[in-house]
């Protein structure tokens, strides 16, 4: 432990003598530190808190204090300062009629960042002209890290919203509406509500999730000790460095099989079936068409390739963007979020038809959770998540309606995306809820 309280001390040291034009200060780590980020990210007393592993697993990043906050993203740019990323996330609905007490958007820069890029390790510091801020913060570092319990929460009860009647109805005023030519496409979503027998924290969930869920992001938004938003996400938003810019169609699903044999025959019907592959193409063209003002050129991959995750099995499509001078993360971010992989399409017209009719709001769920820099920034799509609120804990799950969406399937594939994370609780669940 001492190399790492040592690394911590000379930090504490540059920020005392830091001058008035430093904005930033980073003491790369001569080894591995002797714990697991998510377990010092939990042991830390300092809000906000923001975890974040990129899905090639390159980047990880633990976020501590708020040297600024934004509650929009734009003003950000003008304080940034070489080196220095904004971390958090944008809602799906918040300060909307349906959602005024979630905020729209939060990001903040940090006071003190533990970063792994590949295996090269540092700890960082951001400063302002109030230096004793991140001193305070830096002292109030706890170095002596035990590893988070494993999860025992067992699970006492489980309510849908909406239920499986509210969703047969749902859907069913989905595919009317298209059949009348109000939308091409809505994105309906459940939240199933877990009440526990003891709390449980939103980073014992995320270290349960790292271990068993590869391929994902994984993210955790911490603003203070009551509420936490976390999720394990194969679904990039972007990521840009300078002009280049890389996102995707995810949109298709089927779950996984009990073997290899059966894996493959559900994989093969996925990739051919002609209701997923529309599915996927309505999404791959309203990228495109999004990205079409902010870009010189937009490039995408031929044909859909499987993503294959430990519950699920999708379709994705790339697509790569060559950005147009000037053009930034949160030009972006409003340009994408939501995508018609979580809303539909057109957007305006399946967005009034969910705040309008599903029986509760997304909040968090459905954003977008990531950074931004001067030079690069990536954004995941905040599925695969969950609110946790000590003895309770809310999970989402969302599915595309098109032509052709039978009601009972789609009801199926949001229990196989939400045992992404519900499985992780318990695999005893109460009667009647689907595993």
């Amino acid at each position: 432990m001492s190399k790492f309280y040592q690394a911590v001390a000379q930090l504490i040291e540059q920020v005392t003598n830091a001058r008035e034009n430093d904005v930033r200060f980073v003491q790369e780590l001569a080894e591995k530190p002797p714990f697991a980020f998510i377990d010092w990210l939990e042991a830390q007393p300092i809000f906000p808190k923001f975890y974040w592993q990129s899905r090639d697993t390159r980047d990880e990043v633990v976020a501590l204090g708020q040297l600024y906050t934004f509650s929009e993203p734009e003003p950000a740019y003008a304080i940034l300062g070489d080196g220095q990323r904004v971390w958090g996330g944008r809602s799906f609905d918040g300060r909307t009629e349906k959602n005024r007490y979630c905020m729209a958007s939060f990001f903040f820069l940090p006071q003190v960042e533990l970063i792994r890029f590949d295996d090269k390790w540092s700890l960082a510091a951001n400063v302002n002209h109030e230096k004793y801020r991140t001193l305070t913060t830096l002292n109030k570092l706890l170095v002596d890290v035990s590893p988070i319990r494993a999860l025992q929460s067992e699970i006492l009860d489980v309510t849908h919203t909406p239920d499986e009647n509210g969703w047969n109805h749902l859907v069913e005023k989905v595919l009317t509406g298209i059949e009348q030519q109000e939308f091409k496409k809505v994105v309906l979503a459940r939240k199933t509500s877990l009440q526990l027998d003891s709390s449980l924290s939103a980073a014992q969930l995320l270290k349960a999730s790292y271990e068993q869920n590869h391929h994902s992001f994984h993210f955790l938004l911490s603003i203070d000790t009551k509420h936490s938003f976390m999720g394990s996400t194969p679904e990039r938003l972007y990521y840009r460095q300078g002009r280049e810019l890389q996102t995707e169609a995810l949109a298709g699903t089927i779950g996984r099989g009990q073997n290899a044999t059966q894996d493959l025959e559900l994989a093969n019907w996925l990739t051919q079936d002609t209701k997923n592959l529309n599915e996927n193409q309505l999404v791959v063209d309203d990228i495109v068409e999004r990205l079409q003002p902010h870009s010189e050129q937009v490039f995408v991959e031929e044909e859909a390739r499987l993503v294959r995750l430990r519950k699920v099995q999708h379709l994705k499509r790339s697509i790569r963007a060559d950005l147009k001078e000037g053009i930034n993360g949160i030009q972006l971010l409003s340009a994408l979020q939501p995508t018609a992989a979580v809303a539909g399409l057109p957007r305006k017209e399946a967005l009034d038809f969910i705040t309008h009719n599903e029986p509760f709001a997304r909040g968090w769920y459905a954003g977008s959770m990531g950074y931004f820099s001067h030079r690069k920034a990536e954004f995941c799509v905040a599925i695969r998540s969950a609110l946790v609120l000590e003895k309770e804990v809310q999970l989402f799950a969302g599915a595309g309606i098109v032509p052709g969406s039978v009601a009972e399937h789609e009801w199926q594939e949001l229990d196989k995306k939400m045992s992404t994370l519900l499985s992780l609780i318990s695999d005893n669940l109460p009667l009647g809820v689907a595993s």
